[in-house]
């Protein structure tokens, strides 16, 4: 794939499947975004994907859903709530606690790759990049942030430049975009916040592939998918991408 002059080189991001979430497998109390699931996909030498969520006093922790109820033994939002309280609050299977995002820097240790999202309500959420920032401040092992939210993007590039900064993307249909005004999604839909963000890669949903924009990107810079569920899955996103996020299987 050529570059671009001034485009970076990822080649560490498509290097090897990326583990959605770690390697989870919760019939085996190895429940998603946990030591255990980064553990796992550790020692069998996959990239990690993982969520940052803000807690109430402004510490970026890994957890992707908005609330606690899916998954802890728990309710309620995350944001509502300090990192000691997130810590004592049990997951619903397993051993595992809610790790802060230098916790997990910690376990990886630059072994494997990082591919770090970090959640919104559509609104930028300047003090999770912010945060985040700061605790990624002098981790020397290979990582990447990204987002649905053009405006993180954004953030991260006004902020932290050097940092590798990526979209999550699909074509816009899901009911979590209805919240958005019309011209706003057709936007993100069409990527046309490309001149704006300037990702140095884009994460794809791979049933909404091909996609000429996403073709086009992917002329000088990398596209990678989530989230594949079996080898088919994987081999049918591999056409148009250069790798696959993964989970329930192993790539």
């Amino acid at each position: 794939m050529p570059r671009a002059p001034g485009v970076r080189d990822l080649a560490w991001l498509t290097a090897r499947p990326i583990a959605h979430r770690g390697l989870h497998d919760a019939g085996h109390g190895i429940i998603e975004n946990t030591a255990s699931a980064f553990a796992a996909a550790i020692a069998s030498d996959y990239a990690i994907e993982c969520d940052l969520q803000l807690s109430r006093d402004g510490e970026a922790v890994v957890f992707h859903d908005e609330t606690l109820d899916r998954v802890m033994a728990g309710e309620g939002p995350v944001t509502g709530l300090t990192v000691s309280e997130l810590k004592a609050t049990a997951f619903q299977a397993g051993n595992d606690h809610i790790q802060t995002l230098g916790e997990l820097l910690g376990q990886a240790q630059g072994r494997v790759p990082l591919v770090i999202e970090l959640k919104s309500q559509w609104d930028g959420n300047e003090p999770l990049v912010r945060r985040t920032l700061e605790v990624v401040r002098g981790y020397h092992g290979p990582f990447a942030l990204m987002s649905f939210d053009p405006k993180v993007v954004m953030a991260v590039r006004t902020l932290a430049p050097e940092v590798a900064r990526g979209i999550v993307a699909d074509r816009a249909t899901d009911s979590d975009y209805d919240i958005l005004p019309a011209a706003e999604r057709q936007k993100l839909r069409d990527l046309a916040h490309l001149p704006e963000t300037e990702p140095d890669f884009v994460s794809y949903h791979w049933r909404d592939l091909p996609f000429p924009p996403v073709a086009q990107f992917r002329r000088t810079r990398p596209v990678i998918t989530w989230t594949t569920r079996s080898r088919h899955e994987a081999a049918t996103a591999l056409r148009y991408s250069d790798q696959i996020t993964f989970e329930g299987f192993r790539a």
